[in-house]
């Protein structure tokens, strides 16, 4: 959006000037339908490359021996890469178990749209470890001063202070720059990435489908995203 004040001056001199073909200066209309465009692209760090993630990933099975309930939801954060305070406030009665899905209700969503997340086996392991320290309590991730309420924000960027991760590096919220970034390049449909990133649709074209949610799609994907963190984490970079 940087260009649009040149681009609109170009256009209303066109039509000034009664020049055929420019009659609509239409760089209004891209500011009003992609107004969000620019605080979507605020830039995160974030890791991006499979051998940067392989490292991450043995990293966060290292934490375990710090703290098994952070461990679980740095772990947790790569595999389902929600936004990290839809993370630390998910709770129990959001897991649908039969179904395989973490349902978010929409008071909880920045988007205030309910959402639904597949998981992986690998993300079902999270859950049913986490099960045996706070499957008693309200929240998956509880504070451990109270647990009446969630895990602190500082708690998982502190985590990943204390792997070695600078600021610059990686950051909680960077677990959705390195799947989306991973996915995009691995070829993956731009809706299933977009819908599973809980991102609201640039136009009403987009905002028509969204009731179909994509499930099988990013069921399929959502899987595929936590084989490669595992495989990455083993050691078998192949790409």
């Amino acid at each position: 959006m940087a260009h649009t004040p040149c681009i609109s001056q170009i256009l209303r001199y066109a039509i000034d000037q009664e020049i055929p073909g420019v009659e609509v200066d239409w760089t209004k209309l891209v500011h009003r339908q992609y107004a969000n465009l620019a605080l979507r692209e605020k830039h995160r760090a974030a890791i991006t490359t499979p051998k940067e993630i392989a490292g991450l990933m043995r990293a966060i099975d290292a934490y375990r021996d710090s703290s098994q309930l952070t461990h679980l939801a740095l772990k947790f954060s790569a595999l389902t890469f929600c936004r990290p305070g839809e993370i630390r406030r998910a709770e129990w009665d959001e897991i649908d178990w039969e179904n395989k899905l973490w349902r978010i209700p929409a008071e909880k969503m920045k988007m205030r749209q309910a959402h639904l997340v597949p998981l992986a086996k690998q993300a079902l392991d999270v859950l049913r470890e986490l099960q045996t320290i706070s499957g008693h309590t309200r929240y998956l991730f509880p504070s451990i001063r109270s647990a009446e309420r969630p895990m602190s924000e500082a708690t998982v960027n502190g985590a990943i202070r204390r792997m070695g991760y600078e600021k610059h590096q990686m950051c909680a919220h960077g677990f959705r720059g390195m799947a989306s970034s991973i996915l995009n390049e691995k070829g993956f449909n731009r809706d299933w990435i977009e819908r599973q990133l809980a991102h609201a649709p640039l136009d009403k074209v987009r905002a028509a489908y969204l009731h179909t949610e994509f499930l099988e799609g990013r069921c399929e994907m959502m899987q595929t995203w936590a084989d490669m963190l595992e495989t990455w984490r083993n050691g078998q970079i192949l790409s």
